[in-house]
């Protein structure tokens, strides 16, 4: 009997270990898995600029948010703009340190509706990178992206006028 007891010791703590380190990787996993298939709303990463532009306009919105524990104010500078689809776009949001010290975040972001973030295309971005202002410092951080031309054949995106893209800014320490 000490011995079933003995194994069932050593099963149950490498259940334990591997619970652990599964616990650990379920946010990088997620972060992939979203990134492949733009679950979420989750916008893929061009290594190129846009192959070229269709007929088809869209216009693509800009959302801020903030996370209270971050003493900054973030924005988008233009709300809107209009977008030919397959076309490099640039917009800009303006972050600003309001605390008398340095402080470090980092911004995820979405794509609204859902089914469109696989083809919105981010070719420079300033998010999952920490940002660090100084006390202070306002920063203009641009987002280089293109809506991918297979939006325009995709007969499920032809209900879709308006892209919101949204950041959330929270404290990195």
């Amino acid at each position: 009997m000490p011995q079933k007891r003995d194994n069932l010791g050593i099963i149950l703590a490498f259940l334990a270990l591997g619970m652990l380190g599964l616990a650990f990787a379920s946010v990088p996993l997620y972060k992939m898995f979203c990134q492949v298939t733009g679950f979420g709303g989750t916008t893929r990463r061009a290594v190129a600029p846009s192959p070229g532009a269709r007929d088809r306009q869209i216009t693509v919105r800009f959302n801020a948010n903030i996370d209270p524990k971050l003493p900054w104010t973030f924005r988008p500078k233009q709300l809107k703009i209009s977008v030919t689809i397959g076309q490099n776009a640039m917009a800009f949001y303006e972050s600003y340190n309001t605390a008398t010290t340095p402080i470090t975040g980092m911004a995820i972001y979405n794509v609204t509706p859902d089914k469109a973030g696989k083809y919105f295309l981010k070719v420079a971005c300033f998010c999952f990178d920490e940002q660090t202002l100084q006390p202070r410092q306002r920063v203009d951080m641009p987002v280089m992206f293109y809506i991918d031309p297979e939006f325009a054949d995709d007969p499920a995106m032809d209900d879709v006028q308006t892209i919101t893209l949204s950041y959330t800014f929270y404290r990195y320490d």
